[in-house]
């Protein structure tokens, strides 16, 4: 069966067009500024990539351009949508009303608008691309796979934030976690690196890329993850503060005059290693290449980046007591050597020796701890794309 893959921002709409038999990626692309002017980039499998500026009003329009490409005569993959039996959908929230992936039906989509308070910017956007491919798709079935759903086995001991228990009863104040899609398939990939069965084994997954979060993952469940009821709190990250005293918005409100809203827009938007470098930028490429040269707000970035990551994975070390695997996966994590290096040399005392010539490989799969190293430790490449694939073919 093809599944078509939807991933749906406020003005964006990544796809890929997956055989899930061979799990081969028959296409993939793009569509850009959705609402202002309209980009589609486009890639079939072996093939140029193309590029057209299209007017894009709406998200219906995206869709429409999206089912062109893949069913054009020269450079589509398939003849018709007949050929793609199902779409799975990427939801960012799903609250506490969804512990899995599930069918598309009306009553998901209003539980999931139910949860549009607590993701604003993308649940709106992710249900307006299940809406467009419905219109557009009537008879091929869709699937909802959320960013939340992997962290749902937590326990309340994980979860509950110190705060009047009255706010989780009526506003459902908790920590959720998100790249759940991306720290449910690696780990699980962990597992069989390293030839245990999954629910043996105590893995740490470090997703660190321009959002960042570390998750516990003991006997296939995860226990624990470092990003809360938003993206915002944990690690530092490209341009989010991560975890940060509270008391510290007061001040920072009355000494800049800002309201709530300016004061989100700071925590995330303008800081994180972006905030940290004094503006340098939020792409380690340019952190790293600025650090080489001297630039002192740029090395602390990195050291705060790194230093961060490490605790969190001591910390997680502890509520497992103990880690088997300690996996580096997305942008930063898979290509970034000098962090992997530096998280690793506080953790020591675990007894993790690395290879530096195998960390110095750059967005592979492989285990770049010595044979001799306590845990093992790897660079496992995320694939949410077909994470979602696989767990629509798995419902339908």
């Amino acid at each position: 069966m093809n599944v078509l893959v939807i991933n749906c921002g406020s003005s964006s709409l990544k796809f890929q067009l997956i055989n899930s038999d061979t799990e081969a990626v028959l296409a993939k692309g793009l569509c850009e500024r959705i609402g202002i002017d309209g980009r589609l980039t486009y890639q079939p499998a072996g093939g140029e990539k193309e590029v057209f500026e299209k007017a894009m009003p709406t998200h219906t329009e995206a869709i429409q351009f999206v089912i062109d490409a893949l069913t054009n005569e020269k450079t589509g993959v398939v003849k018709s949508l007949d050929e793609i039996g199902a779409v799975g959908h990427r939801v960012v929230h799903g609250g506490e009303k969804f512990a899995q992936s599930v069918v598309i039906t009306e009553e998901v989509k209003k539980a999931v608008t139910e949860c549009n308070d607590l993701a604003p910017l993308h649940n709106p956007a992710n249900l307006i691309g299940v809406e467009a491919c419905e219109k557009l798709m009537p008879n091929t079935p869709m699937v909802a796979v959320f960013d939340t759903a992997f962290h749902q086995t937590m326990p309340e001991k994980a979860y509950m934030y110190g705060l009047p228990y009255s706010y989780y009863e009526k506003y459902k104040v908790r920590r959720y976690g998100f790249h759940g899609t991306s720290h449910s398939f690696v780990s699980k990939r962990a597992a069989e690196i390293a030839g245990v069965p999954y629910d043996q084994t105590k893995t740490i997954v470090c997703h660190l890329g321009n959002g960042a979060s570390v998750s516990a993952v003991l006997n296939g469940k995860s226990v624990d993850t470092s990003m809360g009821l938003t993206p915002l709190e944990g690690l530092v990250m490209g341009t989010r503060s991560g975890d940060i005293d509270p008391a510290i918005l007061e001040f920072i409100a009355k000494k800049e005059n800002l309201d709530i809203e300016g004061l989100m827009k700071v925590l995330n938007k303008e800081s994180g290693v972006y905030g940290l470098s004094n503006g340098v930028s939020s792409d380690f490429r340019d952190l790293t290449a600025a650090a080489a040269e001297g630039q002192k707000p740029a090395q602390i970035a990195l050291e705060v980046f790194a230093y961060r990551v490490a605790k969190y994975v001591g910390a997680y070390t502890a509520a497992m007591n103990g880690v088997d695997n300690i996996v580096f996966t997305a942008g930063i994590g898979e290509n970034v050597v000098q962090v992997r290096e530096e998280v690793c040399r506080y953790l020591g005392f675990l007894g993790i020796e690395i290879d530096n010539e195998k960390n110095a490989i750059r967005g592979e799969e492989v285990v770049i701890s010595t044979p001799d190293s306590k845990v093992k430790v790897m660079i496992v490449p995320t694939n949410e794309e077909l994470a979602i694939a696989r767990e629509t073919v798995a419902l339908l």
